[in-house]
């Protein structure tokens, strides 16, 4: 029972709140801007998803540093330390990103909308993980 209070506690608190409500965002972000960049502007997939990367982790690395892990610091070294991390973090992700649609949509013939939506499931998981324990962790 103490180990399903303390996932409640974990899941429930200010931080996971907020790293949700801003991974939506984040999530949304992402999302539209490959469905746009791939049906308005009629990018191959591989080009829509980069520029929804760049879009997104830019959303996500002002809303991750300032309100969910409260890195408050803008000294340069400090700043630029957490954006290399957050981008070479996120540029892991982005690998595995790419291999997920690659499987979703060349080999199992996804629509690829849907592909980037599942996807995004995964890849979300991977970015809380890097950003909690490794680029905004607490000294």
């Amino acid at each position: 029972m103490n180990k399903l209070k303390r996932l409640w506690r974990y899941f429930t608190s200010p931080e996971m709140i907020l790293y949700i409500v801003f991974g939506i965002g984040t999530t949304v972000i992402n999302i539209a801007a490959f469905a746009v960049c791939l049906h308005l502007l009629r990018w191959t997939w591989p080009a829509s998803n980069a520029a929804a990367w760049i879009l997104s982790v830019l959303f996500a690395f002002i809303t991750n540093k300032l309100y969910v892990f409260k890195s408050k610091s803008f000294n340069a070294c400090i700043l630029w330390r957490e954006l290399a991390g957050f981008i070479g973090a996120r540029l892991l992700s982005l690998g595995v990103d790419y291999l997920c649609l690659y499987f979703m949509i060349t080999l199992a013939g996804l629509n690829e909308l849907l592909a980037k939506i599942l996807d995004n499931v995964i890849v979300v998981i991977i970015n809380y993980a890097l950003s909690k324990f490794i680029i905004f962790r607490k000294k």
